[in-house]
């Protein structure tokens, strides 16, 4: 298996997440959308850095469940109810997903959204990833 991250030159610098990811294996794993759920099924933490960390905690934790690591995410999609919230958070989310994931980042998207399932939730991820 392997996962080929692509940065174009005449694109803007990928900071954070790749441009194209090429994928070779065997194994699809589509991830389900994770917020800031706790075990019990409450959402925790009060700020989107706490939300970020716990949803993508639990998006690990079920690509683990699968077979996967982080470096086999090969696409990640980020649901945020405040656009303006994550970008002002933006250094603080990277520092947070290199400790978690590390730096083989996956093609991202932030996408606005009016709400989410839970209504204290302020993120939530999806995501893919390639397995041998």
């Amino acid at each position: 298996m392997s996962l080929d991250r692509i940065n174009p030159a005449e694109l803007s610098p990928a900071t954070g997440f790749s441009h194209a990811v090429v994928a070779t294996g065997s194994r699809m794993v589509f991830l389900a959308g994770q917020t800031a759920l706790d075990g019990a099924g409450k959402v925790v933490g009060e700020t989107l850095p706490e939300q970020f960390e716990t949803a993508l905690a639990n998006l690990l934790s079920a690509l683990a469940a699968a077979g996967g690591a982080p470096a086999d995410l090969a696409r990640v999609t980020v649901y945020a109810v405040d656009v303006a919230a994550y970008r002002t958070h933006a250094a603080e989310l990277g520092r947070i997903w290199r400790r978690a994931a590390g730096r083989d980042y996956p093609a991202m998207a932030v996408i606005g959204v009016v709400r989410l399932w839970d209504d204290q939730a302020l993120v939530e991820l999806d995501g893919v990833a390639v397995l041998p």
